[in-house]
């Protein structure tokens, strides 16, 4: 059985080949694209179903879809610090802005925490006349601390 990295890769490959976006295969899935992307990335357990309708439209093999059904380990930074250029401005984003979310979130709902595992997100783009505005939402289910 190959790996789910392996099969990310894959799945990559495929893709960029066929000409193939992540809205075409999220369609093909019957999921949002977000998580679809993240399920075809090696985050997200896939149903049969699902790894199947995916493999099919890129034409991989039954060992890419066996993959894609298997269980995470989830987390896909090679670093405590990432080194990508997109990805470091989420983690800046968390450093500079993170106290203050932590502060308004606890001043809203209390004592608690947003999911991350009944979590939804979204990346819109927005026109702008400065330049075009990235939009990412992120949909988590607050959870209260318990004692």
């Amino acid at each position: 059985m190959i790996s789910k990295q392996e099969a990310a890769a894959a799945v990559r490959s495929a893709k960029a080949e066929l000409g193939i976006t992540w809205a075409q295969l999220a369609e093909a899935v019957g999921r949002p694209v977000a998580w679809t992307t993240s399920a075809l990335l090696g985050q997200q357990p896939m149903s049969e179903a699902e790894a199947d309708a995916a493999a099919t439209l890129l034409d991989l093999d039954s060992e890419v879809s066996a993959a894609l059904r298997s269980q995470p380990a989830r987390g896909a930074l090679d670093a405590a610090v990432p080194t990508d250029p997109t990805i470091y401005r989420f983690y800046e984003v968390v450093q500079v802005y993170g106290p203050t979310l932590k502060e308004l979130i606890h001043e809203e709902f209390g004592d608690g925490i947003m999911s991350a595992i009944n979590f939804r997100f979204d990346v819109q783009r927005v026109p702008d006349p400065a330049g075009d505005r990235v939009v990412v939402t992120l949909d988590g289910k607050f959870l209260p601390y318990q004692w």
